[in-house]
């Protein structure tokens, strides 16, 4: 298969091949604005919006997936368990929806994005929109007294009480250019500025802390079967995935001994049916995120493999302080 712009981009990025000539200006450009922009908010000059609750920023520094997801859906449990109310904001990356809207039962993902129907799924209110502060203001109406903005680090216009980064704990910064020689959408002069570092990996360096995304089992897309991964060890079976790294994935899955066919595709791909027809009756594993996309032309052999983040109880006891506490 030949490599499209964006696998040479990443390989530059992460491996040991030079980035393209013409990324270089690109480069000085990107970070021009980036240095312009923070000084125009530091400033006043462009505007932020403060909410009248905490609001909780979760993001990165890196382009692609780091685990910001379940590391959001682990702070929602975490802050429920302590008798808040949050809500989540979201872009709504990929979907066609505009305005800002607050999601029902059932969201389609074409209209408001993988992500946040995955969020959503798991019971949290959950409002999208490009103008963040106006859909966070959804949130406010539905009774919500903490708001979580996933992958809003860079997303200035909403006032934030708490930053908390994500870090890729195998592939971190890359070559440590900022986009598009690597993978930076800020300096890293950007982590000292934030409030927790979080890890996902195996091990985290000092100022870090540790997550890891615990999962084991495989749940039928069709119907309500749910069995454990062990159950394909020593097996062929098709590894599909359209996150930020498609690898993390894989590996996950061979770590239960299962033998794989890869199927990468694009972060936040818009699957079709023909995207997944392999002309065998071997099981099918996806990403939970992969799995809200395919309701429409779901098979009997396909499964979703969710995960978890496992974090320390202190940093979640942190988080819920830093923000106040109780709320009553």
């Amino acid at each position: 298969m030949a490599m499209t712009l964006a696998d040479t981009l990443v390989a530059s990025w992460y491996g040991a091949g030079r980035s393209p000539w013409w990324t270089w200006p690109l480069a000085v450009l990107y970070g021009a604005i980036v240095r312009i922009r923070g000084m125009l908010y530091r400033h006043g000059l462009l505007h932020s919006e403060k909410l009248p609750v905490p609001v909780i920023v979760v993001g990165n520094i890196t382009a692609g997936g780091t685990g910001k997801t379940p590391l959001t859906l682990a702070l929602v449990d975490a802050l429920r368990a302590r008798g808040r109310k949050p809500g989540v904001v979201s872009r709504g990356y990929g979907g066609s929806l505009r305005e800002p809207t607050l999601l029902g039962d059932t969201p389609d993902p074409a209209q408001v994005g993988d992500e946040p129907c995955l969020i959503r799924a798991s019971g949290a209110a959950v409002a999208i929109g490009r103008d963040r502060p106006a859909a966070a203001k959804l949130l406010l109406d539905a009774g919500c007294d903490v708001l979580i903005a996933d992958d809003g680090l860079q997303h200035y216009r909403l006032a934030r009480d708490l930053e908390i980064c994500v870090i890729d704990g195998a592939r971190r910064f890359g070559n440590g250019h900022l986009l598009p020689v690597g993978p930076l959408r800020e300096p890293l002069a950007r982590l000292e500025d934030v409030d927790f570092r979080i890890c996902n990996g195996e091990t985290a360096a000092t100022g870090e802390i540790l997550m890891q995304l615990a999962g084991g089992v495989a749940r039928a897309l069709l119907g309500s079967r749910e069995q454990d991964l062990a159950v394909f060890a020593g097996k062929r079976a098709h590894a599909v995935a359209a996150i930020g790294n498609p690898q993390r994935f894989f590996d996950s899955l061979r770590a239960h001994g299962i033998e794989l066919i890869e199927h990468p595709f694009p972060d936040h791909h818009a699957f079709a049916a023909a995207d997944l027809r392999f002309e065998d009756d071997l099981p099918v594993l996806m990403t939970s995120k992969d799995a809200v996309k395919c309701r429409g032309f779901v098979q009997p052999h396909w499964w979703s493999v969710p995960v978890r983040a496992v974090l320390p109880d202190s940093f979640f006891d942190a988080v819920y302080e830093r923000i106040g506490g109780d709320a009553g």
